[in-house]
């Protein structure tokens, strides 16, 4: 199976990035495989945190309170990290920092406890401190998103309590969440790999290897960062540097995924194997002089899904990410290629059944509107995209004239290939004008293979029938079953290029970004 090396390992002064430039097709193919598995904008976050009328616990003294901050992963809590503790106050801001990674394309749930320190602790580090022996003061929850879509990035929260008793439950307070993007974590790594005696994957030639690095996010999930180059036909490959910054790592005691793939031009890529060691534990292999085997994995089974359960998890996985950055949450939402009970086949309706106002409240509206829509119209084909991204865009227009800076996501879900191939181009570029980017899970067992060109990081270039082409890129595309049985979620492959095509279009119009 072979073994990785970590042959150099140092800082400097570099631009951050892959660490191939070339032109190579192979790698410019991978380069494409690191989007797919859910490379996206990651930024490290530092939270500062402030409180304002605790309740007096004690009744005659202010409060000792201290922050225990968590993120929550199914209802399962995990500690991000721990505030000091402010002696006598009702309204404490404290001075330590909560360094997180923000990252567009994942729900990132966040739970805060505030505890009153018994005096008598008062010298234990705070990190030694056993919360079961302190008075609970009450807990507050949100999401990342709550904090950095609110301006200033300044989120106010109620304090409350779920399942704990005060002694004062009238009395709990507000706490108060600053986001600001960290200053810190510039210092970079140069990292060059290689590996040797690589299992042959290819009949008639040896492998065409490159490797693909990911953090470990809070949830544990991967996260891809960067990757190699390809190298043609070699079994014993030296990769040119790849060159991180902490902040893409976390820390060099975070762990680290690095897998090996050997490159296949169909985007198949088959797993030679893989390790996970953090930054440190590379230096000492470098150190050492050793290298370390890979393995693979145990492949998954994965569970079969009726069509419509499929187009339902799309609908509740991206949408539950979206909706935050709504504050109206009025979604408009529309079926397509339906026949009414008694009325022609509708390539663009309102999903509620409303003959004038598509919009729905949240992700559970659509939800209901759907499953409504199921009982009441026949499925019928051809597929047509056009008419859905023409609807779209005349909301992206008419709120651009009204000037309401805001930006529209479009989510289709299709079990079908489209049909209407250059009027749903037509219509792409058109959008591409327009504050507005197109996301399409294609669910079920179609061959969505030709699909592959409406994405211009797997298909080609598009031109309109009046020989236009898109002014920026502005949509994705991605059949669920690839995504579905990687090891990341399909909000993550997804959404990770909008913040990139949000930003591109504010520059296309010369706006300049809210800091």
């Amino acid at each position: 199976m072979g073994n990785c090396c970590s042959d150099e390992i140092g800082t400097g002064r570099h631009s951050v990035g892959p660490a191939s430039s070339s032109a190579d097709a192979a790698s410019a193919a991978a380069d494409r495989f690191l989007r797919s598995r859910g490379a996206g904008a990651s930024t490290q976050i530092e939270l500062s945190l402030s409180a304002s009328n605790l309740g007096d616990q004690e009744y005659f003294f202010k409060s000792n309170p201290i922050v225990v901050v968590y993120s929550s992963n199914d209802g399962a809590l995990e500690e991000i990290g721990r505030t000091e503790v402010i002696v006598n106050s009702s309204s404490p801001s404290w001075n330590a920092k909560i360094i997180l990674q923000y990252q567009f394309e994942v729900l990132q749930p966040l739970v805060f406890h505030i505890y009153d320190i018994d005096p008598q602790f008062h010298d234990v580090s705070e990190k030694m401190l056993k919360l079961e022996e302190q008075q609970f003061l009450g807990e507050a929850i949100c999401n990342l998103s709550d904090v950095v879509t609110k301006q200033n990035r300044l989120f106010t929260i109620k304090l409350g309590v779920s399942e704990q008793n005060l002694p004062n439950p009238s009395k709990f307070g507000e706490l108060t969440v600053q986001a600001e993007e960290s200053a810190g974590s510039k210092a970079l790594m140069e990292m060059v790999f290689h590996c040797s005696d690589l299992e042959i994957k290819d009949l008639l030639s040896k492998s065409d290897p490159f490797l693909l690095i990911s953090r470990m996010s809070e949830n544990g999930t991967p996260v891809p960062i960067c990757k190699t180059e390809v190298r043609k036909n070699d079994l014993n490959p030296k990769w040119k540097p790849v060159i991180l910054n902490l902040q893409q790592v976390g820390s060099k005691e975070s762990p680290l995924m690095i897998e090996c793939f050997n490159f296949s031009s169909n985007g198949k890529h088959d797993l030679v194997g893989k390790i996970v060691k953090s930054v440190a534990d590379l230096e000492n292999l470098y150190h050492s002089g050793n290298g370390e085997n890979f393995f693979v994995p145990a492949s998954n089974a994965h569970d079969c899904h009726s069509m419509e359960v499929l187009k339902s998890q799309v609908i509740l996985e991206i949408g539950d990410i979206l909706q935050y950055y709504d504050p109206a949450k009025r979604i408009p939402s529309w079926g397509y290629g339906a026949r009414p009970i008694d009325g022609p086949v509708s390539h663009c309706f309102n999903l509620n059944g409303s003959t004038y106002q598509p919009e729905v409240e949240g992700i559970q509206g659509i939800m209901s509107a759907y499953i409504s829509a199921l009982r009441n119209v026949s499925l019928a084909g051809p597929t047509l995209f056009g008419p859905l991204i023409s609807t779209a865009t005349a909301i992206a227009s008419q709120s651009l004239t009204s000037n309401q800076q805001k930006y529209f996501i479009l989510l289709i879900v299709t079990d079908g290939v489209v049909t209407d191939f250059q009027e749903t181009i037509d219509a792409i570029i058109k959008a591409s004008d327009f504050p507005m980017s197109i996301v399409v899970v294609g669910v079920g067992g179609a061959d969505f293979k030709e699909m592959e060109f409406l994405d211009p990081n797997k298909g080609g270039r598009l031109e309109s029938s009046t020989g236009r082409v898109a002014s920026r890129d502005v949509i994705q595309f991605a059949p669920m079953k690839d995504v579905h049985g990687s090891r990341i979620s399909i909000v993550q492959s997804l959404l990770a290029e909008i913040p990139g095509q949000f930003m591109t279009y504010m520059r296309t119009r010369e706006i300049q970004a809210i800091s």
